[in-house]
């Protein structure tokens, strides 16, 4: 799908952001103060701002979310095939739970329950045996172990059960307790209690935790991530294509698609479920934001309906591309990732769907110095609408300020859009 690796800047377009110089806006709304002061001020009637992604990439952005509204929706991608959900997938054939982990995590409320909170975040040491591992298991099931004992009784009790039925299920294997999130582990378990469906599990959870927003999985398949670069070579999972336990990729992508399994590589289909339209259906705002472009957001809209959902809604449709360089997005420019974007949501689509019910705007921070040449000219030649603003860059960190881009989110749901 990527376009040949252009070179210069295109005819007609300027310098911007960082040291390139600063390109005069095209469209620069400034935030009405009335409309955040409402919002902060109650975020429990605070706009549902719907949010494509998976990993860590909205950690900060969530927990400042929270300020403005608890009502943020969090689509998340279930084919993480890394770290301690990598485990679980191979031996439960179940989708992967981390990353639902962490955005409740990052929405909770931790003041409520802050011994949930806390036991929830907690990963089983590296540095111990097989045999101590086990030990420390079963205390947690038992409630023997201080971090589950320092919980309220009421939840105590849930979360020993699910604990015991992830025990059960692990007897007799050869499973590796070792770095395990406890969270993870007791997720697993209500995943097994509840006949292997993780949607009552999270909805359980959500409310243990306080989370102040929803989580859901975009698919609740157990479906693999393939990657294909330019050269063939094929990437079968997500850990390979994220560069963060394997290296960056070498070579551009040419397509990402979903398949059974990392063995069999073969496209598969999944449809979005009812929750999934009527969450997406539901918004004030609709952001594709940064992160993993492949493996966190478009993997979000290989998931067949989702694109009609989204045409449907009748809300604005952001997207926030990358402050700095994404790994995945070798050789492409920000007004090729637009365009890919595109590609992959009209894919997802059943019905063929017109640019705006996609995409309204994409959303630049002027101080921030994207890789050139930035194509914005491209974006508009789409039909897609560029939006400057100040989202609080840090050039330290390469990132956005959560706060900042928080506010111009809140407000764009609150119909600044």
């Amino acid at each position: 799908m990527n376009s040949a690796k252009q070179k210069g800047l295109p005819k007609g377009e300027k310098p911007f952001g960082g040291v390139q110089g600063q390109r005069p806006c095209r469209e620069s709304p400034e935030r009405a103060a009335p409309s955040l002061a409402g919002s902060g001020a109650a975020p429990q009637r605070g706009p549902r701002i719907l949010f494509f992604s998976g990993g860590t990439a909205l950690r900060e952005l969530s927990r400042e979310l929270v300020r403005y509204t608890h009502n943020s929706v969090h689509l998340v991608t279930p084919f993480d095939s890394g770290g301690s959900s990598a485990k679980l997938r191979e031996a439960f054939g179940m989708p992967a739970v981390g990353d639902l982990r962490n955005r409740l995590m990052a929405l909770a409320d931790r003041t409520a329950h802050p011994r949930v909170y806390d036991l929830f975040a907690y990963r089983l040491p590296k540095d111990l045996g097989a045999v101590e591992l086990l030990e420390r298991l079963c205390a947690m099931r038992e409630g023997r172990d201080p971090l589950v004992a320092a919980v309220p009784e009421g939840m105590r009790r849930i979360i020993c059960e699910h604990l015991g039925f992830f025990w059960e299920a692990m007897r007799g294997t050869d499973f590796d307790l070792r770095g395990a999130s406890v969270g993870n582990l007791v997720l697993a378990g209500g995943f097994l209690r509840a006949g292997r469906e993780i949607d009552p599990v999270l909805e359980l959870f959500s409310g243990l935790v306080k989370a102040r927003g929803v989580v859901w999985p975009v698919s609740t398949k157990d479906l693999t991530l393939v990657a294909e670069l330019e050269d063939g070579t094929l990437l079968a999972g997500q850990h390979l294509v994220t560069g963060k336990e394997c290296g960056p990729i070498r070579q551009p992508v040419r397509r990402v698609y979903l398949s059974r399994s990392q063995r069999d590589t073969r496209e598969a289909t999944v449809e979005a479920q009812g929750r999934v339209r009527e969450l997406i259906g539901s918004a004030d705002l609709i952001c594709y934001p940064m992160g993993s472009f492949y493996s966190s957001v478009v993997a979000n809209v290989l998931v067949k309906g989702v694109g009609d959902a989204i045409a449907r809604a009748k809300c604005g449709k952001v997207f926030v591309p990358n402050p700095a360089g994404d790994p995945e997005q070798l050789g492409m420019s920000l007004g090729e990732s637009v365009r890919v974007l595109l590609e992959y949501l009209r894919a997802s689509c059943v019905t063929p769907r017109p640019v705006e019910a996609l995409l309204d705007a994409v959303l630049v921070d002027r101080r921030c110095p994207y890789p050139q040449p930035l194509g914005l000219d491209e974006v508009e030649a789409l039909g897609v609408k560029v939006i400057e603003t100040d989202l609080g860059y840090a050039q330290n960190d390469a990132s956005f300020d959560g706060r900042a881009l928080a506010r111009v989110l809140v407000s764009m749901g609150d119909g600044g859009l």
